[in-house]
């Protein structure tokens, strides 16, 4: 390990080149090219190998860094692939998407010593994808089936890594989705620069070939209720996530051309992929030559803003209410809209929309901010500045305000399901179910709206306790029949 490793003091911290920001405007494809091989060793050998690695610690999955990244350093990729795949459904997405600034990178021992961290979320979406060329990665083969089936609703991360862990132990997996591809927001949600479809779709078609049962356009409490699904499977899994976009109170803000961030993301993605979008076709959602202002602080208002410019708008602005250090979003990709020509109107609170005769909004009207002492979350607590009122033009103003869940009992059919008083499924945090007996939930319907790596780790706890569920089940009723 000496001659391979703790390189961090001879070699700077490197990222794959990044493509000029000029040229990214014009398309939607990722913005960082390949590693070459040597280059994804070199960085890997950085790592100092700690003896308390701090990145895996931060990270929600508790991948093996340090141990994949060894490995890398010797070439040793496939290897590395099944460390890494071993703790992670889906690494090669997680290494496009996760905000590694605030958590296994932003963590690292080295950086905090002022050298740089090591690129940890490159190397592990080198890894992979190396993985996929070379034919390293394979269907799930279970040693034995198990007659016993399972419903997942939800075909999004977490019930994705549910479904394929409990696969892997024999049984007979169900997933039903409302939408018509698999893959939830990781399809129509996150935008191409972030992750191209592609890499969605490779991994659905393998959860196919290992036998999984995809159930699209199905919408649970319409095409079935929660009791009908519960009379077909020993166990239901809810990974729906949460969707409903939250409001504004605010005046005007019924004039056309105000849309969710949701429905604006969709339209291009769907766009993207070949579909038939008339909300986009006739311009409605497409930011073509239009003044955009995005209301928000989030991933969510970094993805709209950087789409926007890719679809050619004349100016995008990002209103938020508290500075930069305060964005709840990744500075990465702060850096990344401001390099792409984003302007960002800090401690800005939108307060109304102004409209013209057609009820089409022109401007967003909004009040300066200034941040006063901290509420019980630590957070500064904005106040507006008397007589700081002001417009910023709009054609179109997208509000990412964030999520909420819908109301499922309602909804579902399940009256008697308990949720808290924010709307997410209530559960027993240790086994991961609901106050119904065999009804499972975890992701952002149990925590909120999240990431999709906190969902991945939820989807695979929650397998977990399915299987156990089951296996007690089973020998209860062996135990039964044998007095």
């Amino acid at each position: 390990m000496a001659g391979k490793m703790l390189q961090f003091v001879k070699l700077g911290r490197a990222m794959p080149r990044k493509r000029e920001a000029a040229a990214r405007r014009s398309d939607f494809r990722e913005i960082f090219n390949e590693y070459k091989p040597a280059e994804a060793a070199a960085q890997s050998s950085r790592c100092s190998q700690c003896g308390v690695p701090f990145c895996q610690v931060h990270c929600p999955v508790h991948n093996n860094i340090p141990d994949w990244l060894q490995l890398t350093a010797e070439g040793r990729l496939e290897e590395a692939y099944e460390l890494s795949s071993a703790t992670n459904n889906f690494p090669e997405i997680c290494g496009r998407i996760c905000p590694q600034d605030r958590l296994c990178e932003g963590n690292c021992v080295i950086e905090q010593s002022g050298h740089g961290t090591v690129t940890i979320g490159s190397v592990e979406k080198f890894i992979t994808d190396t993985a996929w060329q070379k034919g390293w990665v394979k269907p799930v083969k279970p040693m034995r089936e198990l007659g016993t089936s399972v419903g997942i609703i939800g075909a999004g991360p977490g019930g994705l890594a549910a479904a394929e862990q409990l696969r892997r132990k024999g049984y007979q997996v169900h997933v039903y989705d409302r939408y018509d591809r698999i893959g939830g927001l990781m399809i129509y949600g996150i935008p191409n620069f972030k992750l191209e479809k592609e890499v969605v779709a490779r991994r659905a078609k393998l959860l196919g070939d290992s036998g999984i049962h995809f159930h699209l356009n199905f919408e649970v409490g319409k095409d079935a209720t929660m009791p009908e699904l519960r009379q077909k499977h020993e166990a239901i899994l809810i990974a729906c996530g949460v969707y409903r976009a939250r409001e504004i109170q605010a005046p005007g803000v019924g004039l056309a051309n105000i849309v969710p961030a949701l429905d604006y993301l969709t339209a291009s993605n769907r766009s993207g992929l070949g579909d038939a979008v008339p909300d986009f076709d006739s311009g409605a959602l497409d930011a073509k030559d239009k003044n955009v202002v995005v209301i928000g602080g989030g991933d969510t208002a970094m993805d709209c803003v950087r789409t926007a410019v890719r679809q050619g708008a004349t100016s995008v602005k990002c209103l938020y209410r508290r500075d930069r250090a305060n964005m709840p979003g990744s500075q990465r990709e702060v850096a990344h809209a401001e390099e792409e020509g984003v302007e960002f109107v800090w401690l800005a609170q939108p307060e109304g929309f102004i409209g013209d005769k057609k009820n089409t909004v022109t401007a967003v009207r909004a009040a300066r901010i200034h941040l006063g002492v901290p509420d019980a979350t630590g957070r500064q607590t904005p106040r507006v500045i008397d007589g700081s009122h002001f417009n910023v033009e709009a054609d179109l103003a997208i509000k990412a305000l964030g999520f909420d869940p819908e109301e499922l009992p309602g909804h579902f059919g399940a009256p008697d399901l308990e949720v808290t008083r924010w709307g997410t499924i209530k559960i027993n945090h240790r086994t991961k179910m609901s106050n119904l007996d065999g009804i499972f939930a975890a992701g952002d319907i149990v925590r909120g709206a999240s990431l999709v790596v906190w969902a991945i780790r939820d989807g695979r706890d929650a397998a977990d306790s399915i299987d156990a569920f089951i296996k007690a089940k089973s020998a209860t009723a062996v135990a039964a029949a044998a007095e």
